[in-house]
């Protein structure tokens, strides 16, 4: 038995070292910064420190409801956030369906790669393209002149500025969301689709009566799963493409935190609003599991 143990214990040594270098750089890199929350309470100087700075309780928590524009801040968050969930989601089932129906597996697998392609550029790359395109005297600006329509400032317009966001996130993750609907649909069993054909229903009454009644368990769960991304309004891509001009708009709780924070070294304030931000997403993110779980038994650990 002792040997056994001993020959077992032998045989996991090699993983458990594999496993020490990543297990090191996640107490490091993830929670060794969490020591830092500690400023949350404090009026935090840098020359002063942790140790030195002085504590003033939940004073920082009072003063972020305090702050003229935290309702604005709150707001634009959750605008657009919410609006990336929803639009989302629909375009992702919408793109799923489409290529579902593609007969030819070339073609639809070449349509697949090309609109999957994106998600795998970052925002700084993606924040200069954009900024080209949608510039002033950018490409479409000037396909937009041909027509006869005068320019449009995409990026320094508040009321088009959130839309801008939204519709550049959609053209990104769409590919890449789409990927779930679309192993939802092939497990429909296709008997369905054929008995539906000989009963005389086109393709159109086919995704409405077999497709989507089939995906909606996916659907109603992915929804759940979002609950917790609501306060994610997408920090990298607003700091490529945002500017003072669109902050009424288009500053959201990450952003204002960023400014707050390493601009204007308004430390203990800003890691404030993170700190009850991180509580806010905690709650979100635990109950949105918990009603999949309770619901339709998905265990995401």
């Amino acid at each position: 038995m002792k040997k056994s143990r001993s020959a077992y214990l032998k045989r996991q040594i090699p993983l458990f070292v594999m496993m020490a270098l990543p297990a090191i750089l996640v107490l490091i890199y993830s929670y060794g910064p969490m020591l830092g929350l500690v400023m949350v309470f404090q009026k935090f100087q840098p020359a002063k420190g942790f140790f030195g700075s002085e504590w003033v309780g939940l004073a920082n928590f009072d003063r972020i409801f305090q702050l003229p524009d935290i309702g604005t801040i709150v707001w634009n968050t959750l605008f657009i956030a919410t609006m990336k969930i929803v639009l989302g989601m629909i375009s992702a089932i919408l793109v799923a369906i489409l290529l579902n129906e593609l007969q030819s597996k070339v073609f639809k697998r070449s349509v697949q790669t090309i609109i999957y392609a994106p998600y795998f550029l970052s925002w700084v790359i993606l924040g200069g393209i954009f900024r080209e395109l949608l510039s002033r005297d950018g490409l479409v600006n000037q396909m937009l002149g041909v027509f006869g329509v005068s320019g449009i400032n995409f990026l320094g317009e508040a009321a088009i500025f959130p839309w801008v966001l939204i519709l550049t996130d959609l053209w990104q993750m769409t590919g890449f969301n789409a990927i779930v609907y679309l192993a939802a649909i092939t497990n429909i069993d296709p008997t369905l689709y054929e008995a539906a054909a000989i009963d005389g229903a086109g393709r159109f009454k086919q995704v409405l009566k077999i497709t989507l009644p089939g995906i909606m368990t996916y659907i109603v769960l992915m929804m759940i799963l979002n609950l917790g991304s609501v306060l994610n309004a997408g920090q990298d891509q607003i700091l490529m493409l945002y500017s003072p001009s669109v902050y009424s708009t288009g500053d959201v709780i990450d952003t204002w935190v960023y400014r707050a924070g390493l601009k204007d070294a308004q430390y203990s304030l800003a890691a404030a609003v993170g700190f009850l931000r991180s509580i806010v997403s905690l709650v979100l993110v635990s109950a949105s599991y918990l009603i999949a779980k309770k619901k339709f038994d998905y265990n995401v650990f």
